[in-house]
């Protein structure tokens, strides 16, 4: 294991920040490392909006986003842990309007043209891969109506409605929205409640994350940090639909692949979690054994042939060709510009958040610059 040096990390971070403020216009952002059961870097830079001088802190809430999804991929491995859940169970045997669903694609026109029906089923782990074929397409995402996001059993129905992109199984392509929703319905299903609830009780709580929620309160709307945009080169504030944490979804859907909202004291709650294997100072959330299936990488080179592979809601770097990570991290990011990552090697976790109307996703700069940042910091023992 090598150690972080503190002080080179520190400037290494802070120089990150910096260079994110003057180049991209960010006006606040939250950074947290930790290193075995010790934090060693947290701090927080600028504001929580370009039309204020609040300073952001450890509490100011973000849009997670697609940063979501690796808690979703815990709730299902609850389940699998329990026996209620298999990853190899058919999604039609939990919804059956997947059952005879069908492959489709966009015409030139924007039509959807049927190609029949997909020849395999739908499995747990083809959701929590992006190998389903469900809402990988943009395309077939953008016909969803209001009515349509009202709620996740509209959202699920539109999605089997509007077909696969590809025979499940077959091929790798992002979900953004759509097969992490199927999979929220079907935990709602199994455990019969409140899919929120369900993470209250099973996640959120035994990690102490009193700020993480579909539905913010009065009070934590007041400390969502404004959503960074750039105009001319200058920092704005992009316009959010009404009651919106996710595009134009309403909270009233809970959004399991990209609806929650957090702060960097919580979200560094929930990766400290994860560095500890799926423990908690409270419980063992999973097993040692079923936690490996999280960050165990699913899909083949084959299919994607990259020097990361998707495991189960989580990227995880499998070849020496990533120059920021090493082999075996795995972690995830979101459309806003939050980034996280796990080094089981080092024993480290590290968080970032901003939000960010147009620089999301684990290839933006902002994220590789933390990632460098990081791992330029380490000395040998």
């Amino acid at each position: 294991m090598n150690k972080l040096n503190k002080e080179l990390l520190k400037t290494n971070i802070e120089a990150a920040a910096e260079y994110d403020f003057h180049n991209h216009k960010v006006f606040g952002s939250a950074y947290c490392v930790i290193q075995e059961d010790n934090v060693i870097y947290k701090n927080c830079f600028g504001t929580t909006s370009a039309d204020n001088a609040e300073a952001v802190t450890g509490n100011t809430i973000f849009r997670l986003a697609s940063m979501t999804k690796p808690i979703t991929a815990i709730a299902a491995l609850i389940l699998v842990e329990r026996g209620q859940l298999s990853l190899s169970d058919k999604v039609s045997d939990y919804l059956p309007e997947y059952k005879d669903v069908h492959i489709t694609q966009i015409s030139d026109t924007n039509e959807i043209i049927d190609l029949g029906k997909a020849q395999n089923d739908i499995t747990i782990c083809h959701l929590l891969t992006h190998t389903s074929g469900i809402g990988s397409d943009a395309a077939k995402s953008q016909k969803m109506t209001d009515e349509d996001k009202k709620s996740i059993a509209n959202t699920i129905e539109f999605h089997a409605k509007a077909g696969l992109d590809f025979e499940p199984g077959t091929k790798q392509k992002y979900s953004g929205i759509g097969a992490f929703d199927v999979l929220t319905k079907i935990i709602e299903n199994i455990t019969k409640t409140d899919y929120l609830h369900f993470l209250q009780q099973e996640i959120f709580e035994p990690c102490e994350m009193v700020n993480t929620t579909f539905i913010p309160t009065g009070e934590q709307w007041k400390q969502i940090i404004a959503m960074h945009n750039k105009v001319d080169g200058n920092n704005s504030v992009a316009k959010m639909k009404e009651n919106c944490i996710f595009v134009d979804y309403p909270c009233t859907h809970y959004l399991g692949g990209a609806g929650l909202v957090s702060t960097l004291s919580d979200y560094s709650k929930f990766a400290k979690m994860l560095l500890n294997n799926g423990k908690t100072p409270k419980k063992q959330i999973l097993s040692e054994e079923t936690f490996r299936l999280l960050h165990t990488p699913f899909v083949s080179e084959e299919i994607m042939p990259s020097y990361e592979r998707w495991g189960l809601g989580v990227r995880v770097i499998v070849t020496e060709e990533c120059k920021t990570l090493p082999v075996g991290a795995f972690g995830w990011s979101g459309a806003y510009g939050s980034h996280f990552w796990i080094d089981p090697t080092n024993k480290v976790a590290a968080v970032f958040m901003k939000n960010s109307h147009f620089d999301g996703g684990s290839a933006n700069e902002s994220a590789r610059n933390f990632e460098k940042a990081v791992n330029d910091s380490f000395h040998q023992d």
